[in-house]
């Protein structure tokens, strides 16, 4: 069988540089890592066979260097030996295969990149004189509280908003007396509630107290009163019991040990030392749970002093540096006994069942143990069915069909994406030669297309190979965002390229020549053809 290059997409950061080498569909993949080059081989689909062999710009660290197979790719993340030092490129030479390019929608410039901490701010309100005797702590099942603000100080809040960018909060970290909302901590993110009606946006720990952020200031002194987002804290009281549970079960079925988890927004992820775990293990782990969740086992709660004998009796993954009191310890009846700071039910039958999504490959030799309890799995089921319906609808078949009907439909699509393909190669020749023949040739060209990509700009660009005339082409909507690409006389470029990408505020990159790169403000391209012919004008008047 014939055998070619797969198309291969890069990009740089400061500690490593990603590869994605698109093939789909894989099989007999190989990846071979050294501390100069990479050699990757596998077939598609259809058994053509694709090879790549690169000799890298610089040394790596192949030991500390993965890959990673998808259904449309495989990537690889290798460990640069010298890290914060930029690539230019991928390759040892100084040349540019069709088959190379950058990844634009990782690549950035991270040259100076630093992470952003939150400014630090000096609490200035000290404890006030109490005049009352502090309260019983709260419930973890009681819906509002009653307490007192101790102090109240400017902060910032970075958050992540609508459009996914990170944005920055002003506001307030209220302190309480006591309080009844969670702070994240111990694998559980934190509770939401409101004080006095005022939103509380972010509860932190810090010390033996917690932190409480509103964009309202609260006095000093003022009695209020905090109420719970009651639905947040059981969903999370669900799913924090739910991981004790199995992992109480899979130590003792397996002897499998957790080593960390993650209350996820809508799945929990639970790691386990073992480089594996098999279905079998799986579907006993889930059957020994749901067991248990039937027997209505009690959970509660006590509190040891550090020097407590029963300490060294209760699982645990040691305490926190800044640990301060008594050590928490929650327990389910003759099953676990665990240090924990989170919220729990206080029956097993609250929990209603546990499903395990399944198990994949993690970190450092772990396993990821994927699992729903409680409501999450009536929604999960909700979801499904609905998604089970709207498929039977669109696929004219029944449930047990759909498998096969998409199957169908992907190959048919990837026949005519190939037959696109090569037809917009056609298509890029066909223009290329009517642009270089055109009585309007020279000085500066410009083209712009709805349809295309990068591979169609530099055929162009390629099938011209003007070192003369100043090429700009793009490829996107007429006022939204697309793909730019400038070309020609290698000094030109160099100048204008920063240029020509701040206007069409996108970004990009190059070299010998030609530059390419991402542009938001496709509408500004009669700007950027200005731009180009004021400096050819401006050359030709100094010759």
């Amino acid at each position: 069988l014939f055998r070619q290059h797969a198309r291969t997409l890069w990009y740089d950061r400061p500690k490593y540089v990603f590869m994605e080498f698109c093939v789909e569909d894989s099989t007999d993949v190989h990846v071979l890592i050294e501390d100069h080059r990479i050699v990757f081989s596998c077939k598609n689909a259809d058994g053509m066979e694709f090879y790549n062999e690169i000799e890298f710009y610089a040394k790596v660290n192949c030991k500390d260097s993965r890959d990673k197979r998808s259904g449309r790719s495989i990537t690889c993340f290798v460990r640069k030996w010298k890290e914060k030092v930029a690539w230019p490129r991928l390759t040892k030479e100084d040349i540019k295969p069709v088959w190379l390019s950058v990844d634009f929608d990782n690549w950035r410039d991270w040259e100076g990149d630093e992470e952003v901490e939150l400014a630090q701010v000096d609490h200035y309100a000290e404890l006030l004189e109490k005049v009352r005797t502090k309260r019983p702590p709260p419930a973890m099942d009681d819906l509002d509280f009653t307490t007192t603000v101790v102090s109240c100080s400017p902060a910032e809040l970075q958050t992540e908003g609508s459009n996914g960018k990170k944005e920055v909060l002003s506001g307030f970290h209220v302190v309480l007396e006591d309080t009844l909302l969670f702070p994240e901590g111990g694998g559980q993110p934190d509770d939401r509630g409101t004080i006095n009606d005022i939103s509380v946006l972010r509860v932190t720990r810090r010390g033996a107290q917690a932190d409480h952020f509103t964009q309202t200031p609260l006095t000093p002194g003022t009695e209020v009163q905090v109420r719970v987002d009651w639905e947040r804290r059981f969903d999370h009281m669900q799913q924090h019991s739910g991981q004790h549970l199995i992992t109480a079960v899979a130590d003792h079925l397996f002897g499998l040990k957790t080593t960390s988890w993650e209350l996820g927004r809508l799945r929990s992820v639970i790691e386990l030392d073992s480089p594996s775990v098999t279905a079998e293990q799986v579907a006993a782990i889930e059957q020994s749970v749901n067991e248990k969740i039937r027997e209505r086992l009690p959970v509660y709660v006590r509190e040891l002093s550090l020097d407590d004998p029963g300490v060294e009796q209760v699982r645990g993954r040691g305490l926190p540096d800044d640990h301060a009191g008594p050590i928490r310890v929650v327990t389910i009846k003759s099953v676990d006994s665990n240090m924990c700071c989170g919220t729990h039910v206080s029956n097993l039958s609250d929990l209603q069942v546990i499903k395990i999504l399944g198990s994949e490959k993690g970190k450092k030799n772990k396993t990821n143990v994927t699992f729903l309890a409680g409501n999450r799995v009536l929604k999960w089921m909700e979801k499904s069915h609905s998604t089970e319906k709207a498929l039977t609808a669109l696929l004219k078949c029944g449930a047990e069909d759909h498998v096969e009907a998409v199957k169908k439909l992907q190959n048919s699509n990837k026949l005519l994406q190939k037959s696109n393909l090569n037809l917009l190669r056609d298509l890029a020749v066909h223009v290329a030669h009517s642009l270089r023949n055109s009585p309007d040739w020279g000085g500066v060209v410009t083209l712009h297309r709805k349809e295309g990509d990068s591979e169609f700009m530099n055929i162009i660009a390629n099938e011209i190979g003007s070192e003369e005339t100043l090429l700009f082409l793009t490829v996107g909507e007429e006022k939204g965002a697309g793909l730019f690409l400038l070309a020609g006389p290698a000094e030109a470029v160099e100048t204008l390229a920063p240029r020509v990408a701040e206007v069409l505020e996108g970004k990009g990159a190059g070299k010998k020549g030609r530059f390419q790169g991402k542009a938001t403000k496709m509408s500004r391209r009669a700007e950027v053809q200005a731009l180009l012919q004021d400096y050819v004008s401006t050359q030709s008047a100094e010759e």
